[in-house]
């Protein structure tokens, strides 16, 4: 007597739906984890917001005592001049390092002159210029002067300007709003000759 060939019971899965199935896993992970990546960069940017708007509490208690905001003829980065700030501006050093740079922690309370920071620093504003300049902004490509429609902030989320990878980044006027634009300024960033932007 011949036996019946071998044949899948009711109950197994064939080959090709144990990989429809996987393939619909790995599609639902890649859409959660873009999701999370979305929302964690929406913090990162809010939460580097909130520091520039520390910092820009911190220029006014020092620009109130000193009737200028900081300025350091010889200067090369921005952590120079902003250092002052310390401790009668605030003593609160973290709000100097954007939360997506990566940038190491500063120690706190201690002038950090000599450390890189996450910001660029527009020295030389005047104290009654127009509130919509800016005087703070996240790492720029570069420090020349900006018409709008140029590049501002990375455009592929390689150095320089990448603290929000390719998205953008945050700017601060001199009137203490903060204003979120992406790798092209929206707006004009030009200044004068009295004014030097500081890269970190």
């Amino acid at each position: 007597m011949r036996s019946a060939p071998h044949t899948l019971s009711e109950g197994a899965f064939s080959l090709v739906e144990l990989l429809v199935v996987l393939a619909l896993l790995l599609i639902l992970t890649v859409l959660s984890a873009s999701r999370l990546t979305t929302s964690a960069r929406r913090r990162e940017l809010a939460a580097c917001g909130n520091n520039l708007q520390k910092i820009y509490v911190a220029l006014n208690f020092f620009r109130a005592d000193n009737g200028a905001y900081p300025f350091l003829p010889d200067a090369q980065a921005s952590a120079e001049p902003l250092s002052l700030l310390i401790p009668k501006g605030t003593t609160d050093t973290q709000i100097f390092i954007c939360p997506g740079s990566g940038d190491k922690p500063l120690t706190e309370s201690e002038p950090f002159g000599k450390r890189r920071i996450s910001y660029d620093y527009y020295m030389g504003r005047a104290t009654n210029g127009d509130p919509q300049d800016i005087i703070l902004s996240d790492w720029q490509v570069d420090t020349s002067p900006k018409p709008k429609g140029s590049l501002i902030f990375s455009l592929n989320g390689k150095k320089p300007g990448n603290n929000h990878d390719a998205v953008g980044g945050n700017l601060l006027s001199c009137g203490g709003a903060v204003v979120f634009t992406g790798p092209k300024a929206a707006q004009d960033l030009v200044f004068p000759s009295t004014v030097r932007l500081l890269g970190p």
